[in-house]
């Protein structure tokens, strides 16, 4: 296959509704695959919400625009404002409680933790990143669901300092 043939078949990818394309002939292999829309206005929405809970104004202002989803979140910074520290993802990817399925959560509400222990992963493109605390003190909460995908500085676990 030509430069040209590859060119045009990209062109026709990006124009058309296809998100993926593979094409095999005998001697070579290609493959062609276009990110969802939905992938990449989803990081928008969440990622709005973070900045609601310090800021009051702004927080008053968006439970009026959006659904349900803000006002938990504002729900659920409520006792954030006391003296619960939160515990924010450093990356979007995907929150995992456990190593693998049939491991145990490594933190689950009522622990200990101390500083540089590990609470969670996270996986960014195949990357599975141990989060580690960055406080001592108590879990009291945690945030996300298991295998439920996250945003960066989004909220994962509140904790009672030590």
């Amino acid at each position: 296959m030509e430069l040209k043939e590859i060119q045009s078949l990209i062109k026709f990818v990006s124009e058309s509704g296809v998100d993926e394309v593979d094409l095999e002939k005998k001697d070579f292999k290609l493959s062609i695959k276009k990110v969802p829309p939905t992938v990449q206005s989803a990081p928008q929405v969440v990622h709005a919400t973070v900045p609601a809970a310090p800021a009051a104004p702004v927080a008053a202002a968006q439970p009026a625009a959006s659904a349900t989803p803000a006002a938990e979140n504002k729900e659920a910074a409520a006792p954030a404002a006391s003296n619960l520290v939160e515990v924010k993802s450093p990356m979007i990817g995907t929150f995992y409680r456990s190593s693998s399925p049939d491991k145990p959560s490594f933190v689950n509400v009522g622990d200990s933790i101390s500083v540089g222990d590990t609470i969670c992963i996270v996986e960014a493109m195949k990357l599975f990143n141990e989060i580690e605390a960055e406080v001592s003190g108590k879990i009291v909460k945690v945030l996300v669901e298991n295998a439920q995908p996250v945003e960066y500085d989004q909220p994962l676990f509140l904790v009672e300092p030590a």
